[in-house]
């Protein structure tokens, strides 16, 4: 077979396969179509296989996946590389379908001839073995990354949730407690101009600490609550006192026998400001507890986020604790849990062992699960967590009522892209990201569905 000898020229000056054999170009023009692509034109139909492998002389051929963001590109490929079912690939489905980007011209050679070629024409298959390597070491390196930045995302949304609450509990006491403090200085600038008697701050003090007793007990109703401060608020009225510490007093519990036991020492402007100050006092501790309860909980979440991502540790494999990490990744997930009414129920065998594997990594891999089990369950499911020793691995299993996993596309979810999801709601990564991190762990993972409980299993190795 002669053949053209512009292609031949062509086939020598390529990027990719121009150092091979005069021979083995001649074999490439004398078995392939020359073909043209127009902007638009598609190369290949998503979920469909390269029917040829593709040289490229000229162009750009890109596919695009929007993963929640916005369409954005996924693989491109320009003029001088090579594309499409190389030797010994597997021929994975197209993601989406691949786009002409640009006026392009390629050479097609159909797959079926790929095993005369891997005869024929040695030097150009190993460049294309090469070739196929980079493509799918790149493939994995911008998966990885792109999951990571999406579970990232959902990441900062749960903890921003999360620690808006205690935050802006921590704001609004710390705002109260500088009124609360100016009263209280005010009122005790008061009572030491009435010159009080030994008696009468006896009895002031005595209120005091019936207060503070008062306050540790256990929290009354909210029509209970407002039924004493109405009550108060009455009593202040009827003692020439002012109502406004009526709230403050209610909430201690204070009983109205130990006001009229006090309001039988002291009377007039002395007794309003007695009041004053042991209502101030009282709400300055409840603040002050408010604040510590919110900076703690504040300080758990950062905890919980720093175990998570093990930020203070090089990404290599060390003795992991799992019930630490599974912890932090329900912590991470609480603001969803509540949104969907779910129960999650968690289990850990006493003798536990660690597993060998790094913090980061595995911790991605019970995020992916427990938000996928999350997503499953209807509102008000339940979520079941487990992990124990059998033989020498550490097996979790992530267990959800929801409605299962179709017999259909069971085999298909780990696949890459491959996502049962809306557009915008799934990345279809996160189950295929799950299995590469087990299986660069030398762990395995396997699911088992029905409707009503689909659990999945992952193994990996205890520590050494």
């Amino acid at each position: 077979m002669i053949a053209d000898p512009a292609l031949l020229s062509r086939l020598a000056q390529h990027r990719v396969l121009g150092a091979a054999p005069a021979a083995e170009h001649a074999w490439l023009a004398g078995h392939g179509t020359l073909r043209r692509l127009a902007v638009g034109d598609v190369l290949a139909h998503k979920g469909e296989q390269a029917t040829s492998l593709y040289v490229l002389f000229t162009g750009h051929i890109a596919i695009h996946m929007d993963r929640g963001a916005g369409a954005h590109v996924l693989i491109e490929q320009r003029g001088g590389e090579v594309t499409g079912h190389l030797p010994y690939s597997r021929g994975t489905m197209a993601p989406n379908d691949v786009v002409a980007e640009e006026p392009t011209e390629l050479l097609a050679v159909p797959r079926e001839l790929l095993p005369e070629m891997i005869r024929e024409c040695p030097v150009i298959t190993a460049t294309m073995v090469h070739a196929m390597v980079d493509r799918a070491r790149h493939i994995t390196s911008s998966d990885l990354r792109d999951e990571k930045l999406l579970s990232l995302g959902k990441l900062a949304a749960g903890l921003a949730h999360e620690l808006n609450n205690p935050a802006s509990a921590a704001v609004r006491s710390a705002r109260t407690l500088a009124t609360s403090l100016a009263v209280s200085e005010t009122a005790a600038a008061t009572l030491g101009a009435a010159r009080l008697s030994g008696e009468q701050l006896a009895a002031v003090n005595r209120v005091r600490e019936q207060c503070r007793a008062a306050a540790d007990s256990t929290p009354l109703a909210a029509v209970e609550l407002a039924d004493r401060e109405d009550a108060i608020a009455t009593w202040l009225g009827q003692h020439g006192a002012d109502d406004a510490c009526a709230g403050a007093l209610a909430e201690t519990g204070l009983s109205l026998a130990a006001l009229d036991a006090l309001a039988a020492t002291i009377d007039g402007e002395a007794l309003d400001a007695a009041l004053q100050s042991i209502a101030a006092g009282c709400l300055v501790r409840t603040l002050t507890s408010e604040l510590e309860t919110s900076a703690s909980r504040i300080y758990d979440l950062v905890e919980a986020v720093k175990g998570f991502t093990f930020m203070d540790h090089a990404p290599t494999p060390e003795p992991v604790d799992i019930r630490r990490g599974i912890s932090d990744t329900l912590t991470m997930l609480r603001a969803k849990t509540r949104v969907k009414s779910a129960e999650i129920s968690v289990r850990f065998a006493p003798d536990l062992p660690r597993a060998q594997a790094v913090g980061a990594e595995v911790n991605q891999v019970w995020m992916n699960l427990i938000d996928n089990a999350l997503d499953a369950v209807g509102h008000g499911g339940h979520v079941d967590v487990s992990a124990s020793r059998e033989m020498d691995h550490v097996v979790v299993r992530v267990i959800d009522d929801g409605p299962g996993i179709p017999d259909a596309i069971r085999g298909r979810i780990f696949d890459p892209f491959f996502t049962t999801k809306g557009v915008g709601e799934g990345t279809g990564l996160g189950l295929d990201i799950v299995r590469r991190l087990v299986q660069r762990h030398e762990g395995e993972i396997d699911v088992q569905s029905r409707p009503g409980r689909t659990e999945f299993r992952v193994s990996l190795p205890v520590a050494r």
